[in-house]
């Protein structure tokens, strides 16, 4: 025993004498007991697992309709998408020496899609990502970020995951046509048509979501790019026999039910081509037509929602490297919550909504990535995908909705982490996951889990529990609830 033990310590010290080149030596790559081929290996497989966001947030953000009836280009999405993520993770790799990819982070779009747009332009939607991600940056800078975020009880910070993880698969069931409106004040959304899954886009929707989910299950890396992929193929073999065609006609009404949603799956022209950054710049600071308190309460939504996800997923996957002390501490911590603050400003100039942490980065630590050199590759990776996003236009909507309701699923299993025998805790989460969808507003399932909490521990005997920020952050929901009469009453 003694013998073995004696050889580890000899082949340890073998290896630390060997000489490191300058790229070793900035990654801390053999000090950290990996090598070139692991972290090569690792931003791959990494990659592989985040691709699937090339199509999904285009698919997301195409999906909303702003105050002025337009929409962002697909392809324009798809190429920013590629092009932020690599630059961004290239650039956590290169700053915070950490093997943390990152991307345009699911929830946030869902919110400038289907919450914030409908009250602004998409540049000045995308103004707000740039305020939220500089509000993000100095609060990093400060320390304030991380007091903030031990504020804040546990059980509210999983409950908004949860939340969203709802919202994202009922956007998806709705986008498949799985639960359509009835036109009826009860029940007033059903399955299918008539109580039945009636369409073929449908039927494919829910192989797409059963392989998916079968891979996911087999935990198979880049599962659910796989099942994008495959959806997809059988889309596209089904139109070219059956010729469905669109669902709706030149003038947007349904005109043929049993057609595809928003793309028709057909092969047409070359699989790669030159990135449209048409976006870029795409900003306007210009929100004169929606009041000041709207403009506050939008901003701080997206920043709570940008907030609390990011250091949850950065405390995890640290852990998962074995990288962070029992405090949840880790290397350039300062640095790596600045950097992901630049990524929401990036995003927003950008168009592609904030970037953030991607806890998929997972699958490439578990593949050994120890260091920021992973992010090389992965982000090198994204780079070159923005020269194949001609290929994502072919996506149906109905395989992406399956997409949504997988992501959304794994989204919704924090629910497991959460204490939920005392009822303070049960009705502000509750409502938090429930109101969500139910308002089609991420920012209301926030809004009404704060104040739920505050009044539910204060009125029964618990005041000194809660956290001074808490109560200012509940204070702020009620006015951003009441915002209608404020601004009637300020004139604003």
């Amino acid at each position: 025993m003694a013998e073995a033990s004696q050889e580890t310590t000899n082949q340890q010290a073998a290896a630390s004498a060997r000489p490191r080149g300058a790229l070793d030596r900035f990654f801390q790559i053999t000090e950290r007991g990996s090598t070139f081929g692991t972290e090569i290996r690792g931003g791959l497989v990494t990659f592989v697992t985040m691709a699937y966001i090339v199509i999904l947030n285009p698919i997301i953000l195409t999906s909303g309709v702003d105050v002025e009836g337009n929409t962002l280009s697909f392809p324009a999405v798809s190429a920013v998408t590629a092009l932020t993520a690599g630059v961004m993770t290239i650039l956590f790799g290169v700053v915070s020496r950490l093997p943390f990819g990152f991307a345009a982070g699911l929830g946030i779009n869902a919110f400038l899609a289907f919450s914030v747009v409908g009250q602004v332009t998409w540049p000045e939607a995308m103004a707000l990502v740039v305020v939220n991600g500089a509000l993000i940056v100095l609060l990093a800078a400060t320390g304030l970020r991380r007091m903030i975020f031990d504020a804040v009880p546990v059980e509210l910070k999983l409950a908004i995951t949860v939340g969203i993880g709802l919202f994202i698969a009922f956007i998806g069931f709705v986008n498949s046509g799985f639960v359509t409106a009835t036109g009826q004040g009860s029940p007033p959304v059903g399955l299918g048509v008539d109580g039945s899954v009636f369409t073929v886009p449908t039927l494919i929707f829910a192989v797409t979501l059963v392989l998916t989910g079968v891979l996911v299950a087999a935990k198979v890396k880049g599962g659910l790019l796989i099942g994008l992929v495959s959806g997809t193929v059988i889309s596209v073999i089904v139109e070219a026999i059956a010729k469905l065609g669109p669902r709706t006609g030149a003038d947007g009404e349904i005109a043929n039910p049993g057609g595809w949603g928003l793309t028709v799956p057909e092969l047409g022209g070359a699989p790669f081509g030159v990135p449209d950054l048409s976006l870029i710049g795409a900003v306007s600071f210009d929100l004169g037509r929606v009041g000041a308190v709207t403009v506050v309460m939008l901003v701080f939504t997206l920043l709570f929602t940008n907030f609390f996800d990011a250091m949850g997923t950065m405390t995890g996957l640290s852990r998962e490297a074995g990288l962070a002390d029992r405090n949840g501490n880790f290397p350039r911590l300062k640095s790596a919550l600045v950097v992901e603050g630049v990524g929401a400003i990036a995003g927003g100039v950008t168009s592609s909504s904030s970037n953030t942490v991607f806890i998929e980065s997972g699958a490439g630590i578990g593949e050994g990535a120890r260091t920021g050199f992973a992010n090389v590759i992965t982000g090198l990776m994204f780079l070159l995908a923005m020269f194949f996003t001609p290929l994502t236009q072919i996506v149906p909507t109905e395989v992406a909705a399956a997409a949504l309701v997988i992501v959304g699923a794994l989204m919704m299993a924090q629910i497991k982490n959460i204490d939920l025998t005392d009822f303070r805790v049960l009705l502000p989460v509750f409502l938090t996951v429930a109101v969500m969808p139910m308002t089609y507003s991420i920012a209301n399932g926030i809004g009404a889990g704060f104040v739920a909490w505050v009044l539910v521990h204060a009125l029964s005997g618990r005041a000194r529990s809660i956290h001074w920020l808490l109560w200012v952050v509940a204070a702020g929901f009620v006015i951003f609830f009441a915002r209608g009469p404020i601004e009637v009453f300020l004139g604003v």
